[in-house]
């Protein structure tokens, strides 16, 4: 079974599609709270899921990292707004430290297509 490779780089690449499963990498955002955050990444992985031939109807699990719990709220408001309510996926939300200070949430994605 083949692997294809999106926005490869040296390091990663953007997404990795293996048969009919897409894996997103950690995806982070400009912007001046986590809600600005959240929703300049969700417009990347509907970008990537476009572009690997899927959608985010399609999704089977997310991993959400929040520098500070405390945004917890904030960043629901914008996922319970973009997420389909009729097929959500897996989910699991947890605190750490990112990359960068200048970053408050991290989304990880994995999606089915065909």
């Amino acid at each position: 079974m083949s692997i294809e490779r999106l926005d490869k780089g040296p390091r990663m690449s953007q997404a990795v599609i293996h048969g009919d499963t897409v894996y997103l990498a950690g995806q982070v955002g400009e912007g001046p709270d986590v809600a600005s955050q959240t929703k300049a990444i969700l417009e990347s992985v509907d970008s990537l899921l476009a572009r690997a031939g899927t959608d985010k109807s399609r999704l089977l699990s997310a991993t959400i990292w929040l520098a500070d719990m405390n945004d917890f709220a904030a960043m629901n408001a914008v996922w319970d707004s973009w997420v389909d309510p009729n097929n959500t996926p897996a989910r699991a939300t947890g605190e750490s430290r990112l990359a960068a200070p200048k970053y408050l949430v991290e989304i990880i994605i994995v999606a089915a297509r065909g």
